[in-house]
């Protein structure tokens, strides 16, 4: 009986150990299976993300190319009436061909729209808002994505805008030569001394000019420097560079200016070389040094802002 009895406390402690065992088993089973889930789950929103983040990323150098195909139509002689609205149709196709690219690498829904094109307050920058959603199984992304994208590198629209491409108007090695044209021009509407910007030049591509304050620009070497590398300079009466592709020396918002330097032994009064004063404001002003051939023609407001009085 008493063997018996052993017997009877033995198989009970035995099935209780094997009960605690399995119910111990079923949960980390369990744990472990609802782990692997969450980490499913986890992965396909990071895997999402990359999507939203590799989409977005791209949306700074679509918009410098659809900047870029405008550009390129003014120096085709294309005119431009609403350089804004030119720049959202050329996004928008980009966009859509983005768009497909994506759906079949990636297997998403996306849906986007240009809302504007924009002159902010640097006149270096332009500032898009793009409508955009992105849509892949449970996972839905809806925003309207503000970027600046940078206009430096690219060429100054303004010259072939005003004088068009048939004006005689070339371009060698980042340089604008007028030859003729800008003189025809200044004659055309009248103004004095339009001799003096025979064989004029100018830069081609927009760079931002490193002295600041511009009255550095009165330091040794520091103009010559400038005029040699072809800089622009900021100015709240130069046009910003969507009103350039218009051929508009002058607009309501931030932009820049650059000098129009001649090649003259004529000391006469004749336009401020400030190319929104040649364009636009058509004040006149004389030679920095009258002994150089290659002085700047400036006015006592351009002399005192680049410390060259």
């Amino acid at each position: 009986m008493k063997l018996d009895s052993k017997g009877n406390i033995i198989a009970g402690s035995l099935a209780i150990l094997i009960i605690s065992l399995l119910i111990v088993f079923i949960f980390v089973f369990t744990s472990m299976n609802y782990i692997e889930n969450e980490n499913i789950k986890s992965n396909g929103n990071n895997y999402f993300k990359f999507i939203v983040d590799d989409y977005t990323n791209n949306l700074e150098v679509l918009q410098r190319e659809a900047i870029e195909e405008a550009q390129d139509k003014v120096f085709e002689s294309f005119r431009l009436i609403d350089s804004e609205d030119q720049i959202k149709k050329n996004l928008d196709k980009r966009l859509d061909e983005k768009n497909e690219e994506y759906a079949q690498k990636y297997g998403v829904n996306i849906t986007s729209e240009t809302l504007s094109v924009e002159s902010g307050p640097s006149p270096w920058k332009v500032l898009f808002k793009v409508r955009l959603s992105i849509e892949k199984d449970n996972n839905r992304f809806n925003k309207v994505i503000e970027k600046n994208t940078s206009i430096e590198g690219l060429k100054d629209p303004l010259p072939p805008a005003i004088l068009t491409g048939g004006s005689g108007i070339s371009y060698y090695k980042d340089k604008i030569y007028y030859l003729h044209s800008l003189s025809r021009y200044i004659w055309m509407h009248g103004l004095e001394s339009p001799e003096s910007y025979l064989f004029a030049t100018a830069p081609l591509t927009i760079k931002k000019c490193p002295y600041d304050p511009y009255t550095h620009h009165g330091d040794p070497d520091v103009l010559e420097d400038c005029l040699d590398k072809g800089y622009f300079h900021e100015s709240a009466d130069g046009s910003c560079y969507l009103c350039r592709l218009e051929g508009k020396g002058k607009c309501e918002h931030y932009g820049m200016e650059v000098f129009i330097q001649t090649h003259t032994p004529l000391t006469n009064e004749t336009l401020s070389c400030s190319d929104h004063v040649v364009y636009h404001d058509h004040y006149n002003a004389k030679k920095i040094n009258e002994t150089d051939f290659d002085s700047l023609i400036l006015d006592d407001s351009h002399r005192m802002k680049y410390g060259l009085m």
